[in-house]
């Protein structure tokens, strides 16, 4: 890939970040397991815990990424470091939005056929959980899609460079 579509996906995966933190942010700052309990009584506190922890979890990694795709952009553009860091973004922050390690979600890998909505909650969650959710997935879709191609790219030069 040349350093201006490199540079541009850069750019364009920032401002996703960017939006992401922000609204996980607005989110967690706004809403409490009271206020959800609040919501629906019959809520389940202990999986609500599991579902914001990893929320924080995405929310910190997007805020760092973003931070590093800033450095990388203001300074001397270097094209290797520039790969390597979305590389870990695509396995870092979408990744962990869409397979998280405390697992207390799952995606729906059929939901791209049926219009549904690929995130998946294994109990009941409150509207305001999966409305959140439901904003988030459109851009951590739209970052996977831009980086998809890349990640192929990416990974294959690797194991060029390890065959030589």
């Amino acid at each position: 890939m040349s350093n201006k579509m490199v540079e541009h996906q850069l750019k364009i995966v920032g401002n996703q970040l960017g939006i992401v933190g922000l609204e996980c942010n607005l989110f967690l700052n706004k809403n409490s397991l009271p206020s959800f309990q609040h919501e629906n009584q019959a809520v389940d506190l202990n999986y609500l815990e599991k579902i914001l922890s990893s929320l924080r979890r995405i929310t910190v990694y997007c805020e760092d990424a973003k931070e590093v795709c800033e450095k990388i952009l203001s300074g001397q553009f270097h094209k290797a470091t520039a790969e390597d860091t979305l590389h870990k973004i695509y396995h870092r922050c979408i990744a962990e939005f869409f397979s998280p390690k405390n697992d207390a979600w799952y995606e729906n890998s059929r939901a791209a056929y049926t219009g549904n909505q690929a995130i998946t909650f294994y109990k009941a969650v409150p509207g305001t959980v999966q409305d959140l959710f439901s904003s988030l997935e459109k851009v951590f879709q739209q970052m996977r899609e831009e980086l998809e191609y890349y990640e192929t790219d990416y990974s294959t030069k690797l194991m060029q460079q390890y065959k030589q």
